[in-house]
């Protein structure tokens, strides 16, 4: 061992055993209840022979070691030895230097800090510094890292195979290894902070043999009760629940000088994430059941130390029960808006609505306006892609586009007949009439398009000839951007020829994402029976090429993708296990994660696998030239006047990007230049110093800004903060003024209504929850109208509110409308009522 705290002192009970006896006994069963392999057990005590099952089963070695104080076990599968008193994994011969070889701890030990250098992109060159300490050998530095394990803590397979696959994803990971100041939140239940803790553990060079994301778990259980208890869950579902999570709680206001999808096109539905056709299948959701104990561990202490940027910091200076529904997952989603704009054909009909209406309907549109404001955090800036989506119709040709926003694309799996209906489209690729189809088809060329039809009828048909229809996850891909009839049942009401017309739906990718997670859509759930699609799906490891399905008005430049991590199913719809392959990012191996043991694999057993969900990663050579270049104009040193601030945030993304985009400073910068007065106390986080000649070349090479040589607190800021702070408190104190008078009024004149939702909001902004202020009040949606009066909506979510405070709030925010729920009663007049009385006793006589 390499040092003592590593030795186990029971190695000594061991008897002598050979491999060959337990490759023998690894064919036997277990001795207590009679099940096979795999993952059986040995003892290994001195003149003991037992075999027992894991506890996938009944967990019979364990019963066996601790009722006879046998503490050495062997995994017959993988050959891992375990020591009960210590709880650890242990080796009979001194550890090899291998990344298979995970060891932790007897003894309770101090965890160094993070070094400098940590998760190395694979074919990149960070842009770094000699460790001027000395701390860390290059040994070491370039020892793999990440082959951490999790341990099951109730049927959460399906947890830890997601996250070993995120872990696994170079941008992200070093985001939250190296700008650990931009990981910050107010909002519960702060997943993102147990995520980097979790990935800390995981990268730390001196890792365990596994950890236990225990508050991870609980955060997720938070987040959204479908996830409470130990029930079998979906790791699809898992992962959109995280992500989104996760940009919540991260995510900034965009600011205008990042490329905005809605230049692109006129007509465009950013928010909508759902795909093009709307065919998610919402079962998913039924999820599936894993092998797996049930205890329930506290996680590791917490690890001192955190990473650091590769370039060396020199500033001296200023220091979502049930699945997740569609409702959820597109409700302010990292794209953060809403707008539709109106198409110039579309006849609107408005002769029928009531001015009253009409103002109701502007007052909502301007509120949606002011409160849908875009925001981007790093899971945007690393998941999110576009979908073009056009539906032409075939009378008048008439096209009409929408953009949405992804963060994975769901893929059919294309049965025998579809497989069919793909391959003889080679001939008729392109819709009956012309328009934009055929266009899309033109971004590539037609002789380049038959030779790639052609290339996957060879590999897809022939072999099906023999073995069956296999399937490729480009057939996947065409399949889910295949043009669709909209014709009988499902007719196109063009807004053109106010019909409903037959049409062409079709759909390109107009921006591609840094990381494409691809998921295949194994399973089916019909009113009362569920089933999986077993079909193998055959990916490739390196130079997945989307540029077949790219629009005519994309500008991403890199089209191709290597993999990086693909999860897996096994077993029925009903029960199963996941677990996880991944490619180490340090030394390019293949490994497999299932749950708490880690094992080096042939990439060939990850080519085999039943995918259920890819993680895939642009792969471009010109990024690693980009890394070198400026590593080398780093190690120059030449001396220079100036020093240049830049975020440490984009510096990441150069690192880990292969199109990081123009310079993004106003990550610590505020509208006027300076830096935020709420940022001041931590913007050593959020830069990082750069000589004169690098950030010369960054900023001719990639543009944006603005160039930084001199922090300063934005004093305009400062004044606007205490502004902000005055209003508020004068809001908030006048409110509670005139709800106090309000609530001594034994009998009110007049009640007023104001919704809830609104009101919520308000609230939100004046103790200080929400920077923006709500937009004007919005109470079209407890209004109803009743014979041409606007009355309350039964069941409406309102609060009462005298007319004063109505007044004072209309005053500020505007909108409405008014609804009453009480008005005054006029006395009646004592004339009057004599006349009633002479006109009745008329009426008798």
């Amino acid at each position: 061992m390499s040092d003592n705290g590593d030795l186990c002192l029971h190695l000594d009970s061991i008897g002598e055993v050979t491999k060959e006896e337990l490759i023998q006994k690894s064919k036997g069963t277990c001795q207590s209840c009679g099940v096979g392999g795999p993952n059986l057990w040995a003892c290994l005590q001195c003149d003991c022979h037992y075999v027992g099952c894991g506890e996938s089963f009944s967990d019979h070695s364990t019963i066996h070691a601790q009722a006879k104080k046998h503490n050495l076990t062997v995994n017959l599968t993988t050959f891992r030895v375990w020591c009960y008193f210590c709880e650890r994994e242990v080796f009979l011969e001194p550890k090899p230097v291998t990344p298979v070889s995970l060891a932790h701890r007897c003894k309770p030990h101090e965890q160094d800090p993070l070094p400098q250098t940590t998760c190395y992109p694979l074919k990149a060159v960070p842009i770094a510094v000699a460790d001027e300490e000395g701390s860390e050998s290059e040994e070491d530095e370039f020892k793999p890292r990440g082959l951490t394990g999790m341990k099951n803590i109730g049927n959460s397979c399906y947890m830890n195979a997601a996250l070993q696959a995120l872990s696994n994803c170079p941008p992200l990971t070093q985001f939250f290894l190296d700008c650990s100041g931009l990981v910050r939140t107010d909002k519960k239940p702060a997943l993102c902070k147990s995520y980097q803790k979790l990935i800390s553990e995981l990268w730390h060079k001196k890792r365990p043999s596994y950890v236990v994301p225990t508050n991870l778990f609980h955060g997720i259980k938070l987040v959204n009760p479908m996830f409470r208890g130990y029930a079998q869950q979906d790791t699809q579902e898992f992962l959109r629940c995280l992500m989104d999570q996760l940009h919540e709680e991260l995510k900034e206001p965009l600011t205008d000088c990042s490329g905005a999808i809605s230049d692109v096109l006129p007509d465009h539905n950013l928010d909508n994430r759902n795909h093009i056709d709307g065919d998610r299948s919402p079962s998913e959701d039924e999820f599936l059941s894993c092998d797996s104990g049930s205890g329930s561990e506290r996680g590791d202490g917490e690890r001192a130390g955190e990473a650091e940027l590769l370039i060396q910091d020199e500033c001296v200076g200023v220091r979502r029960n049930g699945g997740i529904s569609e409702k959820e997952r597109l409700k302010e989603r990292r794209g953060e808006e809403r707008t539709r704009e109106m198409d110039e054909d579309a006849d609107v009909d408005t002769a029928a609505q009531e001015g009253q209406a009409e103002r109701e309907t502007e007052m909502l549109l301007s509120t949606k306006k002011k409160k849908q404001s875009r925001f981007r955090s790093v899971i945007s800036d690393i998941f999110d892609g576009s979908i073009l989506s056009l539906v032409q119709c075939l009378t008048c040709d008439r096209v009409s586009t929408t953009v949405e926003t992804f963060q994975d694309l769901s893929l059919p799996i294309p049965g025998k007949e579809d497989l069919a209906k793909l391959h003889s489209s080679i001939h008729q690729s392109a819709p009956v009439k012309a328009g934009v189809c055929t266009d899309a088809y033109a971004t590539q060329g037609w002789i380049s398009y038959i030779m790639e039809s052609i290339r996957r009828f060879v590999v897809s048909c022939i072999p099906s000839w023999f073995w069956g229809p296999m399937v490729t996850l480009e057939d996947c891909l065409a399949a889910f951007f295949a043009a669709d009839e909209l014709k009988g049942d499902n007719m196109y009401s063009c807004e053109r020829c106010k019909k409903l017309r037959n049409g062409v739906k079709y759909c390109k990718v107009l921006r591609l994402p840094e990381i494409l997670c691809v998921h295949l859509k194994r399973f089916r759930h019909e009113v009362m029976y569920s089933f999986k699609i077993n079909s193998h799906v055959s990916f490739p490891l390196e130079g997945l090429d989307l540029k077949p399905f790219l629009a005519k008005e994309s500008a991403s430049q890199i089209t191709t993708y290597d993999l990086l991590s693909v999860i897996c199913h096994h077993g029925t719809a009903g029960s199963g296990h996941y677990i996880a392959y991944c490619q180490n990012v340090i030394n390019g191996q293949w490994y497999e994660f299932d749950d708490q043991y880690v094992t080096e694999v042939h990439e060939t057993v990850v080519q085999n696998a039943e995918a259920y969900v890819l993680f895939y990663r642009k792969s471009s050579e010109e990024s690693v030239r980009e890394r070198q270049k400026v590593v080398a104009l780093a190690n120059l040193k030449e001396p220079s006047l100036l020093q240049f601030y830049i975020s440490r945030e984009w510096l990441n993304k150069f690192n880990t990007f292969t199109e990081p985009g123009p310079i993004t400073n106003h990550t610590f910068l505020c509208q006027h230049g300076g830096i935020p007065p709420t940022k001041y106390h931590y913007v050593d986080d959020l830069i990082v110093i750069l000589p004169q000649n690098v950030w010369e070349y960054l900023y001719n090479r990639f543009g944006g800004g603005p160039a930084v040589n001199h922090l300063y607190v934005c004093a305009i800021c400062q004044v606007e903060i205490e502004t902000l702070a005055k209003r508020r408190k004068l809001e908030i104190d006048t409110f509670i003024k005139l709800n106090k008078e309000f609530q001594a009024e034994e009998a009110p004149t007049v009640i007023l209504c104001i919704s809830m939702q609104w009101f919520r909001e308000w609230e939100n902004f004046v103790k200080g929850k929400d920077n923006e202020p709500p937009g004007p009040i919005e109470n079209s949606k407890i209004a109803v109208m009743k014979g041409g009066h606007i009355q309350l909506k039964q069941g409406a979510d309102y609060g009462q509110i005298s007319e004063e405070t109505w007044l004072y709030l209309l005053s500020i925010y505007g909108g409405g409308p008014e609804i009453a729920v009480r008005q005054t009663i006029s006395p009646p007049d004592n004339d009057t009522h004599g006349e009633r009385k002479i006109e009745a006793e008329t009426r008798a006589l």
